[in-house]
């Protein structure tokens, strides 16, 4: 059970770092759609043959573009609030977002039902989240505080689209491989920041200044899943699912300690608090 633990951690430390990079690129739009541009191009002609191969109807069709528009809009506002916030903020909260929505939408939509662990690990992500929010702080300035919730908000945003998304692409797999379906959203995601890469004028500034982590994080990216997969292969997913947000306390200490984020001990805390929230829910809720 060893390895899987370590590939699975590996993944979260993984998907914590290109997020990082992010948030340390000059135009963050640019940097998130050259990343994703790489393995769009590199799996496109998957993609065109799968669809070739077989007769799929509109409704399948209908969900891949759905999909695609998700995506479109995640990647939009997962730029705009690394614009706007810290990583050490944003990236808790946005992972631990679409872990609390999933099974609040299971509970209330579903008729399924939490077990005391589980709804108290949905009490330390609220709690988690509200120290994210800045809640408690001294700060009086209603423009310092609109300035700090605004990235909160978006991070918000981000796990809802996370949670739709999640939903749209199981039914998706009933119709397309995953492979096809990973490159429908990376379509998405590409489409979604093209307006604004085209606009920003950009691009070959941001490969110049930035060149070696856009390549590192075009591995990255999908390698963080990648690890991932290859733990679900020697343990169940439900034992090691979990373990993946983890990454939520690393984006925080790479925040905090690399790019000198401020409320550096309250933000960890707060990580701490909402991966602790994950881990009841994912595996005793």
């Amino acid at each position: 059970m060893l390895l899987p633990i370590l590939l699975v951690v590996a993944s979260g430390m993984a998907h914590a770092v290109w997020n990082l990079f992010t948030k340390q690129s000059r135009n963050k739009s640019v940097f998130l759609w050259s990343i994703m541009m790489l393995p769009t191009i590199l799996l496109l002609p998957s993609l065109i043959r799968e669809l070739g191969l077989q007769s799929l109807a509109a409704e399948a069709y209908a969900l891949m573009a759905l999909s695609a528009v998700l995506q479109a809009l995640y990647s939009w506002l997962l730029s705009q609030a690394y614009e706007l916030g810290d990583l050490s903020q944003v990236y808790p909260v946005m992972r631990g977002a679409s872990t609390l929505l999933v099974p609040l939408v299971g509970v209330i939509l579903l008729k399924e039902s939490l077990s005391g662990a589980g709804w108290f690990g949905i009490g330390l992500m609220l709690c988690g989240f509200l120290v994210h929010a800045g809640m408690g702080t001294r700060k009086h300035d209603l423009s310092i505080r609109l300035q700090e919730i605004k990235p909160f908000l978006m991070a918000l945003g981000i796990g809802a689209c996370i949670t739709c998304y999640v939903f749209v692409d199981k039914l998706n797999l009933q119709h397309i491989s995953p492979l096809a379906l990973l490159e429908v959203t990376n379509i998405g995601f590409v489409a979604g920041l093209t307006p604004k890469v085209l606009l920003s004028g950009e691009l070959r500034a941001e490969w110049k200044a930035n060149w070696r982590t856009m390549l590192l994080g075009a591995v990255l990216n999908p390698g963080s899943y990648l690890l991932f997969l290859f733990a679900m292969q020697q343990a169940p997913m439900a034992h090691i699912g979990p373990l993946r947000e983890t990454g939520t306390v690393f984006a925080t200490l790479l925040g905090v300690l690399l790019l000198k984020e401020k409320q550096g001990t309250q933000r960890i805390i707060g990580s701490v608090v909402i991966a602790g929230g994950i881990l009841l829910v994912g595996m005793w809720g």
